[in-house]
């Protein structure tokens, strides 16, 4: 899924003072969302969009068992980061930031499963919808409009967005980092069983 000219102007007038993480994104932020072993000899971090229908192919159909093979056994630690192509991802990802982390992952997914459902060209629609979803876990109204007008966590998760680009030319999601090394596009289990394992096997 490719980002619009508009998005990248965007970008680039609006964020491109923002300062930086740190030395490398590689290293775990301090606000990032993960799952897995902090040991575990694989580190895969994740940058998806939750408009994305390739990253929504991914979690509905790989993640879990990617999870049950490598992540829960330890073998691998998964890092989650968003990577917002449009506003209703954007948005989408500012409400994940705001809730409970031990809900996190499941509110994540069901938003990749109901993307047709809040993801709309009008943002008044996605607006609706989104708090729809997040209402039924019981988020207040007045909870979600803090939220989604957090200009500080707007930038932040920007600010991601654009390290992301700078340091590993990210320009589509998912993207994957597997110890380092960039994975381009949704990649089946089939396909993670092969990298991994070829790792591990080293």
């Amino acid at each position: 899924m490719k980002k619009s000219i508009i998005y990248i102007f965007f970008f680039i007038f609006s964020f491109s003072n923002l300062p930086s993480y740190g030395e490398t994104l590689l290293d775990l932020l301090e606000d990032d969302f993960v799952i897995g072993d902090e040991s575990a000899p694989i580190t895969i971090i994740e940058y998806a969009s939750l408009s994305c229908s390739h990253c929504a192919d991914f979690h509905t159909n790989t993640l879990e068992t990617l999870k049950e093979e490598y992540i829960d056994s330890g073998k691998v630690r998964f890092v989650f980061r968003d990577f917002p192509f449009n506003y209703p991802a954007l948005l989408g990802s500012m409400v994940l930031r705001c809730i409970d982390g031990d809900v996190r992952y499941d509110y994540m997914n069901a938003l990749f499963q109901l993307q047709t459902n809040w993801v709309d060209k009008e943002n008044t629609k996605t607006t609706q919808e989104l708090f729809k979803i997040m209402q039924s876990g019981g988020m207040t109204k007045e909870e979600f409009d803090t939220c989604i007008t957090n200009v500080d966590l707007e930038n932040k998760i920007l600010q991601g967005v654009i390290g992301a680009q700078s340091e590993f030319n990210i320009q589509s999601t998912p993207s994957f980092l597997v110890n380092g090394i960039l994975v381009e596009g949704n990649k089946s289990i089939k396909e993670f069983r092969q990298i991994i394992n070829k790792i591990l096997s080293q």
